[in-house]
Formats: C-alpha cells, sequence, structure tokens
C-alpha cells in the first residue's frame, strides 16, 4: 500500500482509515502504539475530507444549462 498519504488515493486512505480504527476499538494496543494509529488516523481522515471537499467543488462547478449539464474548467490556477 502507498504510504506516502499524499499520493493516496481516496480508497486507499479510508481502508487504511478503517483499519487503524478497527486497531483501536480491539483495545490491545499499548499507549504508544495507541497514541501513534491515532496520529495518523486524523491524517488520513483529513486527507478523505480533502479529497471529498475537491470533489464537492468540482461538482459544484457543474451547472445546468438548457442544453444539458456543462462542465466548467476546474482546473486549480
Amino acid at each position: 500500500m502507498n504510504e506516502n498519504k499524499e499520493e493516496m488515493t481516496f480508497e486507499e486512505s479510508l481502508k487504511t482509515l478503517e483499519q487503524l480504527v478497527n486497531e483501536l476499538e480491539n483495545g490491545n494496543l499499548d499507549l504508544d502504539e495507541a497514541l501513534e494509529r491515532y496520529e495518523r488516523a486524523i491524517v488520513l481522515r483529513d486527507r478523505c475530507k480533502k479529497i471529498l471537499d475537491e470533489c464537492d467543488r468540482k461538482v459544484q462547478k457543474m451547472i445546468e444549462t438548457s442544453e444539458g449539464m456543462k462542465k466548467e474548467d476546474f482546473t486549480d490556477d
């Protein structure tokens, strides 16, 4: 799995986040391990939110026209 969080897809990030949450909920970690996983989970949560926010922004830029759906240029300037 891709270790560089900025290059991970949404699906990779979400899957890793779910694994971390499961490990934390399991309760078999010592405090240091739990803290390290919690910190990684926060980073991945933020990554997922960033991706979803970007997708939402793109969807919001799609506008209805009399000819149907039109996509505006939403590339970063």
